[in-house]
């Protein structure tokens, strides 16, 4: 009991699923970069993007 049932808008899961499918499309094209401690004795990498962390996985609001 006490089991809360959110109401999700068919919108709002639509814009969700086009998220991922966006998402995957660009990792599919730029590879996510390997984690810092793989990287150690190689040499870095000399540009990044502003403003973007491809870790946060949620939703954009």
């Amino acid at each position: 009991m006490g089991e809360v049932i959110r109401f999700v808008p068919k919108s709002e899961r639509e814009r969700a699923r086009l998220i991922r499918e966006a998402r995957a499309t660009y990792d599919s094209i730029f590879p996510p970069a390997e984690p810092v401690s793989e990287q150690q004795g190689k040499a870095p990498i000399g540009h990044s993007v502003a403003g973007v962390n491809r870790g946060d996985r949620g939703l954009l609001s």
